[in-house]
């Protein structure tokens, strides 16, 4: 991917065939849970378990990008989408419709051999 995107819309099929693999979108799903229990405590409980928000999500996330899929994380070139999108992989994946995003994603981002 050369040119910049020019909207989340045209970024989102980006974004899934990055997570090509389940195991990646495993530890995205498993992270982002563990970002909004995060924010929940720090709501309820204390402020501090607000620190431990970010070290969740991109503990797991970049633990998938760096050593499952080996690609450089999105957030990296565009943080708010990239946060947009794992928060929308997360809610398809509740929903079990997943699947066929990542159909698309890879028709329009066919995998590296």
């Amino acid at each position: 991917m050369g040119e910049r995107l020019a909207s989340y819309e045209a970024f989102w099929p980006f974004y899934v065939s990055q997570h090509r693999n389940p195991v990646n979108r495993a530890l995205h799903f498993v992270g982002t849970t563990l970002v909004i229990a995060s924010v929940a405590a720090g709501v309820v409980l204390s402020p501090l378990w607000l620190l431990a928000a970010p070290f969740a999500g991109y503990g797991f996330a970049w633990i998938g990008h760096f050593f499952i899929e080996k690609n450089k994380p999105a957030t990296f070139t565009y943080p708010l989408w990239s946060l947009r999108g794992d928060f929308r992989m997360y809610r398809l994946m509740w929903q079990g419709r997943m699947q066929p995003e990542i159909a698309r994603a890879n028709d329009l981002f066919p995998a590296r051999a």
